[in-house]
């Protein structure tokens, strides 16, 4: 049965009367009937019997009653709740972020976001770049906020945000310290805590490599917040993006000689038609005036090109 053969029956439910449901629903007493009737023949019952102007539900259709208001209820709810959808009143968005972006780019897009969109509920999944592809294939995640060192699938369509620099992490008194920028080969012989998780340490390694510095490896962890403070402690550096929260008790100085470069990407899935959270979210972050490196605020939004090496 369909949705307006239900909404014909519970109209003469209310009534009892067909001409009055008939006038109610806004259709002809004879179209009425024929979708009463058909509901009849597919339940194998009258649900109403009709008497010289009395008409009453049987049995069947007072069993049948409740089932089909449920039905009407349901569908309304259903599509109330995607009114609201669409027009963002009630919508989620689920955007996966890579676990080495610092928050200190993102509070405040986030806060604008929410201000002009109080109706989207944001989840936010932190995961490392292969992992968070692999949910945006698999329709786990809207979008994401990421970078690679060797690009993107082709399945995925990827836009510029902008570029970071790369800095030493280490701490207040460490020799590193008391410089403005720190090179590759002042790197020899210093002791490197690796974040398993920067997805640019091969890259970084191989930068070391090219300018003969050796680096001692002493700690790995996939925890941020413990590498930090074993750099705190002074129990080594680390390479930290430029815009990476640090733990109290850690410097970082810029590398320099040479410069190292992330580009940030948003992420989408090539074709995929974006639902309204989404688009919102997409034009939002556009429009967003993303701060960029001191020396790089003339020239606003910095792309792939900019960056003249890449790191991590």
């Amino acid at each position: 049965m369909e949705f307006h053969e239900i909404r014909y029956f519970l109209a003469v439910c209310q009534t009892l009367n067909f001409t009055r449901a008939a006038e109610q629903c806004n259709v002809t007493q004879p179209a009425l009937t024929r979708a009463i009737q058909k509901i009849e023949g597919e339940l194998g019952g009258l649900l109403f019997s009709r008497e010289r102007g009395n008409t009453h539900l049987t049995e069947l259709g007072r069993l049948m009653q409740p089932h089909l208001e449920e039905i009407m209820a349901r569908t309304r709810a259903a599509k109330e709740q995607a009114a609201r959808f669409l027009s963002l009143e009630s919508a989620h968005l689920r955007l996966g972020v890579m676990c080495t972006i610092g928050p200190l780019r993102f509070v405040g897009f986030l806060n604008r976001f929410r201000a002009d969109h109080p109706g989207v509920e944001l989840t936010l999944t932190e995961s490392v770049p292969d992992r968070l592809s692999e949910a945006l294939l698999q329709g786990e995640l809207d979008v994401a906020v990421m970078a690679r060192p060797d690009g993107f699938d082709e399945r995925l369509r990827a836009e510029p945000l902008y570029a970071e620099r790369f800095a030493v992490a280490c701490a207040v008194g460490h020799p590193f310290a008391r410089r403005n920028a720190v090179t590759m080969t002042d790197m020899d012989g210093q002791t490197y805590l690796q974040r398993i998780n920067c997805e640019y340490r091969d890259l970084l390694r191989e930068q070391c490599e090219a300018r003969g510095a050796r680096i001692l490896r002493s700690y790995r962890s996939e925890r941020e917040d413990w590498i930090q403070t074993m750099v705190a402690a002074g129990m080594g550096v680390c390479f930290l993006p430029e815009f990476s929260a640090t733990h109290p008790g850690v410097v970082t100085r810029l590398v320099q000689d040479p410069e190292v470069m992330r580009t940030v990407s948003l992420v989408t899935v090539a074709g995929r038609r974006w639902s309204p959270p989404l688009a919102s979210f997409i034009r939002a972050i556009h429009a967003y005036r993303w701060p960029a490196p001191a020396e790089h605020q003339a020239a606003g939004l910095l792309l792939p090109e900019d960056a003249a090496t890449a790191g991590g």
